[in-house]
Protein backbone atom coordinates (compact mmCIF):
# COMPACT_ATOMS: atom_id res chain seq x y z
CA UNK A 1 0.00 0.00 0.00
CA UNK A 2 1.12 3.53 -0.82
CA UNK A 3 -0.06 6.08 1.75
CA UNK A 4 -0.08 9.84 1.44
CA UNK A 5 -0.34 11.31 4.94
CA UNK A 6 -1.39 14.94 5.00
CA UNK A 7 0.40 16.00 8.17
CA UNK A 8 1.99 13.03 9.85
CA UNK A 9 4.40 14.63 12.27
CA UNK A 10 2.25 15.16 15.38
CA UNK A 11 -0.21 13.13 17.48
CA UNK A 12 -2.89 11.52 15.25
CA UNK A 13 -0.98 11.94 12.02
CA UNK A 14 2.20 10.61 13.56
CA UNK A 15 0.44 7.55 15.00
CA UNK A 16 -1.09 6.75 11.61
CA UNK A 17 2.26 7.21 9.89
CA UNK A 18 4.05 4.93 12.35
CA UNK A 19 1.36 2.27 12.03
CA UNK A 20 1.61 2.35 8.24
CA UNK A 21 5.41 2.07 8.39
CA UNK A 22 5.11 -0.91 10.74
CA UNK A 23 2.94 -2.62 8.09
CA UNK A 24 5.67 -2.13 5.53
CA UNK A 25 3.68 0.45 3.57
CA UNK A 26 5.33 3.11 1.46
CA UNK A 27 4.55 6.40 3.21
CA UNK A 28 4.75 9.92 1.85
CA UNK A 29 4.27 12.70 4.41
CA UNK A 30 3.11 16.10 3.18
CA UNK A 31 3.71 18.82 5.79
CA UNK A 32 4.97 22.32 6.37
CA UNK A 33 8.36 21.25 7.66
CA UNK A 34 7.92 22.46 11.24
CA UNK A 35 8.48 18.99 12.74
CA UNK A 36 10.47 16.02 11.54
CA UNK A 37 8.35 13.10 10.28
CA UNK A 38 9.11 9.56 11.45
CA UNK A 39 12.19 7.95 9.86
CA UNK A 40 11.43 5.86 6.82
CA UNK A 41 9.00 8.28 5.21
CA UNK A 42 9.34 10.36 2.08
CA UNK A 43 8.69 14.04 2.86
CA UNK A 44 6.97 16.60 0.65
CA UNK A 45 6.61 20.19 1.85
CA UNK A 46 3.83 22.71 1.40
CA UNK A 47 1.37 24.94 3.22
CA UNK A 48 -2.25 24.05 2.47
CA UNK A 49 -3.39 27.54 3.44
CA UNK A 50 -1.03 29.40 1.07
CA UNK A 51 -1.47 30.10 -2.64
CA UNK A 52 0.27 27.34 -4.56
CA UNK A 53 0.79 25.45 -1.33
CA UNK A 54 -0.20 22.10 -2.87
CA UNK A 55 2.34 22.27 -5.70
CA UNK A 56 4.29 19.31 -4.33
CA UNK A 57 1.20 17.11 -4.75
CA UNK A 58 0.53 17.77 -8.42
CA UNK A 59 2.25 14.50 -9.34
CA UNK A 60 2.15 11.06 -7.78
CA UNK A 61 -0.34 8.26 -7.15
CA UNK A 62 -1.38 6.67 -3.88
CA UNK A 63 -3.68 3.91 -2.69
CA UNK A 64 -4.82 5.94 0.29
CA UNK A 65 -4.79 9.52 1.51
CA UNK A 66 -5.32 10.24 5.22
CA UNK A 67 -6.23 13.78 6.24
CA UNK A 68 -6.58 15.10 9.82
CA UNK A 69 -7.20 18.77 8.93
CA UNK A 70 -9.32 20.72 11.44
CA UNK A 71 -9.27 24.25 10.02
CA UNK A 72 -10.95 25.85 7.03
CA UNK A 73 -12.77 23.18 4.96
CA UNK A 74 -11.39 24.74 1.78
CA UNK A 75 -8.04 23.07 2.55
CA UNK A 76 -9.69 19.63 2.50
CA UNK A 77 -11.66 20.61 -0.61
CA UNK A 78 -8.59 21.66 -2.57
CA UNK A 79 -6.51 18.65 -1.50
CA UNK A 80 -9.27 16.12 -2.19
CA UNK A 81 -10.07 17.59 -5.60
CA UNK A 82 -6.42 17.61 -6.58
CA UNK A 83 -5.96 13.96 -5.57
CA UNK A 84 -9.31 12.41 -6.51
CA UNK A 85 -8.04 11.01 -9.81
CA UNK A 86 -4.71 9.79 -8.45
CA UNK A 87 -5.66 8.22 -5.10
CA UNK A 88 -7.75 5.16 -4.39
CA UNK A 89 -9.39 6.22 -1.14
CA UNK A 90 -9.53 9.23 1.18
CA UNK A 91 -9.82 8.82 4.95
CA UNK A 92 -10.76 12.01 6.76
CA UNK A 93 -10.27 12.03 10.53
CA UNK A 94 -13.31 14.00 11.59
CA UNK A 95 -14.96 14.37 15.00
CA UNK A 96 -18.09 13.44 16.87
CA UNK A 97 -18.48 17.20 17.29
CA UNK A 98 -20.19 17.21 13.88
CA UNK A 99 -23.39 16.01 15.60
CA UNK A 100 -25.89 18.71 16.49
CA UNK A 101 -25.95 19.52 20.20
CA UNK A 102 -27.56 18.19 22.33
CA UNK A 103 -27.46 14.57 21.29
CA UNK A 104 -28.96 11.74 23.33
CA UNK A 105 -26.83 8.93 24.69
CA UNK A 106 -26.77 6.02 22.28
CA UNK A 107 -26.91 8.11 19.12
CA UNK A 108 -25.38 6.51 16.04
CA UNK A 109 -23.99 7.85 12.80
CA UNK A 110 -27.46 8.77 11.51
CA UNK A 111 -27.97 11.53 14.10
CA UNK A 112 -28.59 15.19 13.14
CA UNK A 113 -25.48 17.08 12.05
CA UNK A 114 -24.31 20.68 12.24
CA UNK A 115 -24.31 22.75 9.08
CA UNK A 116 -21.08 22.87 7.12
CA UNK A 117 -19.75 23.73 3.69
CA UNK A 118 -16.67 22.54 1.80
CA UNK A 119 -16.28 26.10 0.51
CA UNK A 120 -16.24 27.76 3.93
CA UNK A 121 -13.41 29.59 5.62
CA UNK A 122 -12.62 28.62 9.20
CA UNK A 123 -15.60 29.29 11.47
CA UNK A 124 -15.91 26.91 14.43
CA UNK A 125 -14.48 23.46 15.08
CA UNK A 126 -17.68 21.45 14.57
CA UNK A 127 -18.69 23.30 11.41
CA UNK A 128 -15.14 23.12 10.07
CA UNK A 129 -15.00 19.35 10.56
CA UNK A 130 -18.40 18.90 8.91
CA UNK A 131 -17.26 21.02 5.99
CA UNK A 132 -14.17 18.82 5.73
CA UNK A 133 -16.38 15.72 5.61
CA UNK A 134 -18.45 17.20 2.79
CA UNK A 135 -15.29 18.15 0.90
CA UNK A 136 -14.01 14.57 1.11
CA UNK A 137 -17.38 13.20 0.02
CA UNK A 138 -17.66 15.63 -2.88
CA UNK A 139 -14.31 14.51 -4.29
CA UNK A 140 -14.28 10.79 -3.40
CA UNK A 141 -17.95 9.86 -2.86
CA UNK A 142 -18.16 6.29 -1.51
CA UNK A 143 -14.35 6.09 -1.54
CA UNK A 144 -14.31 8.53 1.40
CA UNK A 145 -14.04 7.17 4.95
CA UNK A 146 -15.19 9.56 7.69
CA UNK A 147 -13.57 8.72 11.03
CA UNK A 148 -15.65 10.53 13.66
CA UNK A 149 -13.30 10.33 16.61
CA UNK A 150 -14.22 11.34 20.12
CA UNK A 151 -11.72 12.15 22.86
CA UNK A 152 -8.27 11.01 21.71
CA UNK A 153 -5.57 10.06 24.23
CA UNK A 154 -2.17 8.43 24.07
CA UNK A 155 1.51 9.08 23.29
CA UNK A 156 2.37 12.25 21.34
CA UNK A 157 -0.73 14.05 22.67
CA UNK A 158 -0.40 17.76 21.92
CA UNK A 159 -3.71 18.87 23.44
CA UNK A 160 -2.55 18.37 27.03
CA UNK A 161 -5.36 16.46 28.70
CA UNK A 162 -3.77 13.19 29.81
CA UNK A 163 -0.32 14.80 30.16
CA UNK A 164 -1.78 17.31 32.61
CA UNK A 165 -3.26 14.60 34.81
CA UNK A 166 -0.04 12.57 34.73
CA UNK A 167 2.12 15.55 35.66
CA UNK A 168 -0.30 16.73 38.34
CA UNK A 169 -0.52 13.31 39.99
CA UNK A 170 3.24 12.83 39.69
CA UNK A 171 3.73 15.98 41.81
CA UNK A 172 1.96 14.14 44.63
CA UNK A 173 -0.01 15.35 47.61
CA UNK A 174 -3.79 15.66 47.79
CA UNK A 175 -5.31 15.72 44.27
CA UNK A 176 -8.82 16.90 43.44
CA UNK A 177 -10.35 13.90 41.68
CA UNK A 178 -13.71 14.76 40.11
CA UNK A 179 -16.28 12.09 40.82
CA UNK A 180 -17.92 9.81 40.84
CA UNK A 181 -15.12 7.25 40.72
CA UNK A 182 -17.20 4.89 38.57
CA UNK A 183 -18.25 7.50 35.99
CA UNK A 184 -17.92 5.84 32.54
CA UNK A 185 -15.92 7.70 29.91
CA UNK A 186 -15.43 7.19 26.17
CA UNK A 187 -12.13 7.88 24.43
CA UNK A 188 -9.90 6.32 21.79
CA UNK A 189 -6.22 5.53 22.13
CA UNK A 190 -4.52 7.26 19.20
CA UNK A 191 -2.84 4.01 18.18
CA UNK A 192 -6.16 2.14 18.13
CA UNK A 193 -7.55 4.95 15.97
CA UNK A 194 -4.59 4.59 13.63
CA UNK A 195 -4.88 0.82 13.36
CA UNK A 196 -8.64 0.86 12.75
CA UNK A 197 -8.43 3.66 10.18
CA UNK A 198 -5.81 1.89 8.08
CA UNK A 199 -7.55 -1.49 8.40
CA UNK A 200 -10.90 0.03 7.39
CA UNK A 201 -9.45 1.92 4.46
CA UNK A 202 -7.56 -1.13 3.24
CA UNK A 203 -10.81 -3.12 3.45
CA UNK A 204 -12.55 -0.53 1.26
CA UNK A 205 -14.94 0.82 3.90
CA UNK A 206 -16.56 4.21 3.37
CA UNK A 207 -18.95 6.58 5.04
CA UNK A 208 -19.11 7.71 8.68
CA UNK A 209 -18.03 5.74 11.73
CA UNK A 210 -18.08 6.83 15.37
CA UNK A 211 -14.66 5.94 16.73
CA UNK A 212 -14.39 5.81 20.50
CA UNK A 213 -14.30 3.02 23.04
CA UNK A 214 -17.56 1.31 23.95
CA UNK A 215 -19.45 2.72 26.92
CA UNK A 216 -18.01 1.18 30.08
CA UNK A 217 -14.59 0.42 28.57
CA UNK A 218 -13.10 2.79 31.16
CA UNK A 219 -14.14 5.06 34.00
CA UNK A 220 -12.83 8.30 35.42
CA UNK A 221 -11.64 6.28 38.40
CA UNK A 222 -9.76 3.76 36.29
CA UNK A 223 -8.06 6.58 34.38
CA UNK A 224 -6.82 8.46 37.43
CA UNK A 225 -5.99 5.30 39.38
CA UNK A 226 -3.80 4.26 36.45
CA UNK A 227 -2.10 7.67 36.52
CA UNK A 228 -1.35 7.23 40.21
CA UNK A 229 -0.01 3.72 39.68
CA UNK A 230 2.41 4.55 36.86
CA UNK A 231 3.77 7.81 38.26
CA UNK A 232 4.66 6.12 41.53
CA UNK A 233 4.36 9.22 43.66
CA UNK A 234 2.59 9.89 46.93
CA UNK A 235 -0.53 11.37 45.36
CA UNK A 236 -3.73 11.07 47.37
CA UNK A 237 -6.76 11.10 45.07
CA UNK A 238 -9.56 12.87 46.90
CA UNK A 239 -12.74 11.94 45.08
CA UNK A 240 -15.15 14.85 45.13
CA UNK A 241 -18.81 15.08 44.13
CA UNK A 242 -19.58 17.27 41.12
CA UNK A 243 -21.71 19.80 43.04
CA UNK A 244 -18.97 21.60 45.03
CA UNK A 245 -16.69 21.60 41.98
CA UNK A 246 -19.33 23.23 39.81
CA UNK A 247 -20.40 25.61 42.59
CA UNK A 248 -16.81 26.86 42.75
CA UNK A 249 -16.97 27.79 39.07
CA UNK A 250 -14.48 25.15 37.92
CA UNK A 251 -14.90 24.39 34.23
CA UNK A 252 -15.31 20.71 33.40
CA UNK A 253 -13.24 19.39 30.47
CA UNK A 254 -10.86 22.38 30.41
CA UNK A 255 -9.80 22.95 34.03
CA UNK A 256 -10.37 19.29 34.90
CA UNK A 257 -9.46 17.58 31.62
CA UNK A 258 -11.53 14.61 30.37
CA UNK A 259 -14.13 15.00 33.15
CA UNK A 260 -17.74 15.97 32.51
CA UNK A 261 -20.53 15.74 35.09
CA UNK A 262 -23.60 13.77 34.08
CA UNK A 263 -26.02 15.76 31.94
CA UNK A 264 -26.41 16.96 28.36
CA UNK A 265 -22.70 17.53 27.73
CA UNK A 266 -21.82 14.17 29.22
CA UNK A 267 -24.37 12.32 27.07
CA UNK A 268 -23.13 14.17 23.99
CA UNK A 269 -19.46 13.39 24.60
CA UNK A 270 -19.53 10.02 26.31
CA UNK A 271 -22.70 8.39 24.97
CA UNK A 272 -21.88 7.60 21.38
CA UNK A 273 -23.02 4.34 19.78
CA UNK A 274 -19.95 2.58 18.34
CA UNK A 275 -21.66 -0.59 17.15
CA UNK A 276 -20.74 0.10 13.52
CA UNK A 277 -17.02 0.51 14.29
CA UNK A 278 -16.97 -2.56 16.54
CA UNK A 279 -18.54 -4.63 13.77
CA UNK A 280 -15.82 -3.28 11.47
CA UNK A 281 -13.07 -4.53 13.76
CA UNK A 282 -12.47 -1.81 16.36
CA UNK A 283 -10.42 -3.07 19.29
CA UNK A 284 -9.52 -0.85 22.26
CA UNK A 285 -6.55 -1.51 24.51
CA UNK A 286 -6.93 -1.20 28.31
CA UNK A 287 -6.83 2.29 29.79
CA UNK A 288 -3.88 1.21 31.95
CA UNK A 289 -1.81 0.61 28.79
CA UNK A 290 -2.73 4.00 27.32
CA UNK A 291 -1.75 5.74 30.56
CA UNK A 292 1.49 3.80 31.04
CA UNK A 293 2.68 4.38 27.49
CA UNK A 294 1.82 8.08 27.63
CA UNK A 295 3.78 8.43 30.86
CA UNK A 296 6.76 6.60 29.36
CA UNK A 297 6.71 9.02 26.41
CA UNK A 298 6.33 12.05 28.70
CA UNK A 299 9.37 10.99 30.70
CA UNK A 300 11.49 11.15 27.54
CA UNK A 301 10.46 14.83 27.36
CA UNK A 302 11.03 15.56 31.08
CA UNK A 303 7.26 15.91 31.41
CA UNK A 304 7.04 18.79 28.95
CA UNK A 305 4.40 17.67 26.48
CA UNK A 306 4.00 19.57 23.21
CA UNK A 307 1.05 21.95 23.15
CA UNK A 308 -0.85 22.99 20.05
CA UNK A 309 -0.75 26.73 19.56
CA UNK A 310 -4.45 26.82 18.64
CA UNK A 311 -5.57 25.09 21.85
CA UNK A 312 -5.37 26.57 25.35
CA UNK A 313 -3.40 24.45 27.79
CA UNK A 314 -5.86 22.65 30.10
CA UNK A 315 -5.60 22.27 33.84
CA UNK A 316 -6.67 23.60 37.22
CA UNK A 317 -4.73 26.33 39.01
CA UNK A 318 -2.98 24.98 42.10
CA UNK A 319 -4.48 27.66 44.32
CA UNK A 320 -8.02 26.91 43.22
CA UNK A 321 -7.44 23.20 43.73
CA UNK A 322 -6.12 23.76 47.25
CA UNK A 323 -9.10 25.94 48.13
CA UNK A 324 -11.54 23.29 46.95
CA UNK A 325 -9.72 20.68 49.01
CA UNK A 326 -9.74 22.92 52.08
CA UNK A 327 -5.94 23.07 52.27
Amino acid sequence: MKLLMLGGTEFVGRAITEDALARGWEVTVFHRGHHAPPPGTRALHGDRTAPGGLAALTEGEWDLVVDTWGGAPTAVRDSARLLSGRAGRYAYVSSRSVYAYPAPAGQGEDGPLVEGSPDAAATAYAEDKRGGELAALDAFADRALLVRAGLILGPYENVGRLPWWLNRIARGGPVLAPGPHGLPIQYIDVRDLARWTLDAAEAGLGGPYNLVSPTGHATMGALLDACAAVTGGDAELRWTDPAPILDAGVEPWTELPVWLPEGESYDYMFGGDVTRALEAGLKCRPVEETVADTWAWLRTLDGRAPQRADRPAPGLDAGREAALLGL
